[in-house]
């Protein structure tokens, strides 16, 4: 892979965020946005679901396509909140070296 994974969430990202006042008839993005919150977690919930499915399935192909449509719908909601992908990768950048069980851990005295 020549491009860096974060510059083509971070154009995906800029695209989905340009499409939240555009003419829902004509784009499915707009018309995420236009239907608000439910729908566009609906849509991550269906595609949580499909992506787990492919997994079970232990289709490669099916795997890689369902988990980019789970991560589409992603963008979309972190627009519809104002965030993107540099959130999402600050975040795991201020995770790395922490252990999972320290991370958890650390959740649950937050909490």
């Amino acid at each position: 892979m020549t491009e860096r994974s974060d510059d083509t969430l971070a154009r995906l990202a800029a695209t989905v965020a340009s499409r939240r006042g555009a003419d829902p008839d004509t784009s499915y993005v707009a018309r995420l946005f236009h239907k608000g919150e439910d729908a566009i977690l609906k849509k991550i919930g269906e595609e949580a679901t499909e992506t787990v499915m492919a997994a079970k399935d232990g289709d490669a192909g099916r795997i890689v396509s369902e988990t980019a449509d789970l991560w589409f719908h992603c963008l979309v909601m972190l627009a519809h909140y104002n965030l993107g992908p540099d959130d999402v990768l600050a975040e795991l950048v201020r995770r790395e070296g922490t252990s999972g069980i320290d991370e958890k851990a650390l959740r649950k005295q937050r909490d």
